[in-house]
């Protein structure tokens, strides 16, 4: 492990990626911290809150424990749930109009509470203290209030000015949360005291450890037309862990994906991955109830704070104050956000976000500082994970412009500030945050962490149960997933490889494995070896090499599972038959190149035989079923080249793939291939184009879809169907996103096509007006996949051209294999996502050619997926 800070001209962004693995590094931390010892239990409180003389209840009145940061709103009927540390008794009962009330909570004392308050008289004159009545957005001060806000929001903020530059420090902290004593003083963490030494936030018997740092000083440049924000990192310092157990970079990428910045006067605001709407989007009033909680007079201009509360408390919003200007502007000098404890968020137990605003010269406010703390769990007591990222402000430039150059390039660049050489005395005085005691020592902890025995092999182990791989330093085996699986063509199937790592060598890879099939008695393998070009792992961003390998193995005709291995023990399990394989011989040269701004390039030169296996029959078109002429090998050589451009990508990079941290910016993709009849041994000609896009559209309050958009081409004749395209079908019981569920392997093939893939989740924003459905934060989610295509005479057999091979007959003759010119193919499906927080259940349709054998019009499809 070291400590980085960063002083040469390089880009941290991210790159290229389709799958799920980031989130394992996270999932770790709550998984290590539920086996944690449970701090003395907090104790729920709940209760009413009504007026002492008139008995009303009082609606969103403010329930705070004293001592803590920790609090809560009364709803509209002025009943109030919190929980209460340990240590902590004293609850702070507070109501615009009415004198604060505190109460001491006894153990065991007998609930609901019912807390009466009495109005302030001196506040009599000032205030007119309102009963309880029916929330109604017509005739509300409060909602008169904030539209006035959402009115003037586009005016108020700082990105309005043609030019704006400042600089920016930020902060950001991981730490396992609400660790016991009993923990703590546990004989086996002996040698893990340290890590509690400076724990200036033990509170009572709670205990915080620290896990994760890192700081970084940016020169922010905007312009508002053309529009352009540039980002210049100056410095940057964070602990990193070994690099064979943790992606350094992905981790920082994902961490910055759940705390994203929060600017209040955009209509969505990103938390973890999900969008919240903001307190202020223009349909603010339809999603919340807003009240005037008091007035500020003693600050200039004068201030009312407006609190809110969800009007559905499972749905993606906040709950918090305002603090609004009068002054014409209607602007916000502070905010502070939360959100209610019954939210369809995942594994999220507390979220305090606070949003402090300063005044420049021209009256206006601009954003000073900004502070999100989000505390994720497996549970709703014991230990958890908190992070806190603070983001400061200063020394604003407005309207002062700059020569274009200073904003051409990516958005992010590193452009190092010469002193920070000096890495001490820089970090000192470039802080516009002082760390506390804790923070300054997590660099030296983490780095001291890792030297201990004990905690390599829990990462070690780690490695292996969550990425497949068994590190040996030198070589690292796997993946263990593979290492038995079963089909009907090879029966039971073992298999054991591995690879080298970097301290083998920087430059020269190799990776190999062997595998027998039981039943057809053949032995299958794999070698590859790799060159990287700029002495970088090939498994790290960005990529640079040179790949020579050789395999022979089984294929299913039609599958290219970008994400998992065929071989993987979980797809053994298929419904229907499966007997229809290849024995696939590939060898392929590999050329691959990735640059800073997300676009890559791919170059390949594959010659492979493929033989049939099991009950597949390569049959020449024409010949009498009788005495057929079979092919016994088809060869072919292919020499390809892959364009991808994905901007702005982040993903986490994992021992076998990326997994992409999805944001809103698009994916596109485009292949071409050629087959190249003569060279070695190729037997046929042909020039496809493939191209792709991918692109997630959320929907605020309604969810989000992700689009993916695809069609090709295929140009020349007579070309057998095992080189045109067999679209992906899936006889798993698994959901698979890019397959279509209910096709049966090698049913449709063509040699154009074109399709489209929406997948809808709707984040409960239904399940959660159903009280079942809310309590279980179950999650709606919708499914369409259309393909359309069709095959050229020249290329079907049905018109007895050239060497192009019959379509497949099952045993008792009738065909499997079609074309797509009689209609699209079309299936939907409707589900429930987060079962358990982790599973999706799909009801899938099958919508056309419900005449071909051995298909179902229904099918029901599991998934994991494992998501905030």
């Amino acid at each position: 492990m070291k400590i980085s800070s960063i002083n040469k001209d390089q880009n941290i962004h991210c790159s290229p990626a389709k799958a799920c693995r980031a989130r394992i590094f996270f999932l770790g931390l709550l998984l290590l911290a539920a086996h944690f010892p449970v701090a003395a239990q907090n104790q729920v409180v709940k209760g009413k809150i009504t007026d002492a003389r008139s008995k009303e209840t009082l609606p969103f009145a403010s329930v705070l424990v004293e001592g803590t940061p920790n609090g809560t709103m009364a709803d509209d009927d002025g009943n109030f749930v919190i929980s209460v540390p340990a240590g902590h008794q004293t609850l702070v009962f507070t109501y615009i109009g009415y004198v604060t009330e505190k109460v001491k909570i006894q153990d065991g004392q007998r609930q609901p509470l019912e807390i009466k308050m009495t109005v302030d008289a001196s506040m009599l004159s000032e205030v007119t203290v309102k009963a309880r009545g029916r929330y109604r957005n017509r005739n509300n001060p409060a909602v008169e209030l904030i539209r006035k806000v959402i009115a003037n929001k586009d005016s108020n903020r700082v990105l309005k000015n043609d030019y704006v530059e400042y600089e920016q420090y930020e902060k950001v902290t991981l730490a396992l949360s609400n660790l016991s004593d009993k923990f703590v003083e546990r004989g086996i963490f002996k040698k893990y005291q340290f890590l509690f030494e400076d724990d200036s936030t033990a509170e009572g018997n709670r205990h915080q450890l620290p896990a994760y740092m890192q700081e970084q000083v940016s020169q922010i440049y905007f312009r508002k037309n053309p529009y352009k924000l540039k980002q210049y990192i100056k410095a940057e310092k964070k602990a990193e862990y070994d690099k064979r157990f943790v992606d350094n970079d992905g981790l920082t990428s994902y961490i910055n994906r759940l705390y994203e910045d929060i600017d209040i006067y955009k209509n969505d605001i990103s938390i973890a991955t999900n969008l919240l709407l903001s307190p202020l989007a223009s349909s603010a009033p339809t999603f919340y109830k807003f009240f005037i909680r008091d007035t500020i007079r003693d600050h200039e201009p004068m201030l009312i704070e407006l609190g809110f509360v969800p009007r559905n408390k499972a749905d993606m919003l906040f709950e918090g104050k305002l603090y609004i200007t009068l002054d014409g502007h209607y602007a916000v000098n502070y905010a502070y956000l939360s959100v209610n404890k019954d939210i369809n968020l995942n594994f999220m137990r507390g979220l305090e976000a606070k949003l402090e605003f300063a005044r420049l010269e021209n009256n206006r406010y601009r954003p000073e500082r900004t502070t999100l703390s989000m505390e994720f769990a497996l549970s709703d007591r014991g230990a958890g994970v908190l992070g806190r990222r603070t983001v400061s402000f200063r020394n604003y430039e407005i309207n002062r412009p700059h020569p274009d150059a200073l904003y051409y390039g990516q958005p992010r660049e590193f452009k190092p500030d010469s002193s920070v050489l000096n890495n001490d005395y820089y970090w000192t005085t470039a802080r516009h945050v002082e760390l506390d005691r804790t923070e300054k020592n997590i660099y030296r902890n983490v780095d001291s962490l890792q030297t201990i025995p004990s905690f390599r092999r829990a990462m070690d182990i780690a490695t292996v149960l969550f990425a497949g791989y068994k590190s040996f330093g030198k070589v690292e085996v796997g993946p263990i997933n593979t290492f038995y699986s079963f089909n009907q063509v090879e029966g039971f199937r073992l298999r054991f490889g591995g690879r080298t790592t970097t301290e083998l060598s920087k430059r020269y890879y190799l990776e190999s494995y062997a595998a027998y099939g039981f039943k057809d008695q053949k032995w299958k393998y794999f070698f590859g070896g790799t060159y990287s070009l700029n002495n970088k792992s090939v498994y790290h961003f960005p990529l640079h090499y040179i790949r020579l390998s050789y395999q022979q193995d089984t294929k299913i005709p039609g599958q290219d599972l970008q994400f998992v291995q065929e071989d993987n023990f979980l797809l053994s399990f298929k419904r229907g038959k499966n007997d229809r394989y290849l024995y696939n011989d590939q060898l392929k040269l590999e050329y691959v190149k990735e640059f800073a701004s997300r676009f890559s390039v791919k170059f390949a030169i594959t010659k492979w035989a493929q033989r049939p296996a099991g009950a597949l029959e390569y049959r020449l078109a024409g010949t009498p079923d009788d005495a057929p002429m079979l092919v016994r090998e088809l060869n072919n050589t292919d020499i390809g080249i892959e364009l991808r451009y994905a901007p702005n990508e982040q993903f986490y990079q994992g021992k076998l793939y990326r997994t992409p941290i999805i944001n809103k910016y698009p994916i596109y993709t485009l292949r071409y291939n050629s087959g190249v009849k003569g060279l070695m041994r190729g037997e046929n000609t042909y020039h496809s184009v493939n191209a792709s896009v991918f692109k997630r559209v959320y929907l605020s309050q309604l969810g989000f879809a992700d689009v993916d958009l695809e069609g090709g081409y295929i140009f020349g004749g007579g070309i057998p169907f095992p080189l045109l395209m067999i679209h992906r079908a899936n006889q798993t019981y698994a959901y698979q996103l890019n397959s279509y569920n209910l096709m049966n392997f090698l049913e449709f093939t063509s040699d154009h096509w074109a399709g489209v893939n929406v997948q809808y989740y709707m984040n409960g924003f239904l399940f959660n007006k159903v009280p079942l459905f809310k309590r279980l934060k179950w999650r709606e989610v919708f499914s369409f996949k259309l393909l359309s295509g069709g095959l050229r005479n020249e290329n079907d057999p049905a018109f007895k051209n050239g060497n192009v091979f019959e379509f497949i007959k099952d045993d008792q003759g009738r065909p499997i294999t079609y074309t797509l010119s009689r209609q699209p193919y079309m299936e939907a499906s409707v589900g429930v996502a987060n079962i358990f927080k982790l599973i999706r259940v799909d009801l899938v349709k099958r919508l056309s050619y419900l005449d071909h054998p051995n298909v179902s019009e229904w099918g029901i499809r599991a998934r994991f997926r494992l998501d905030f």
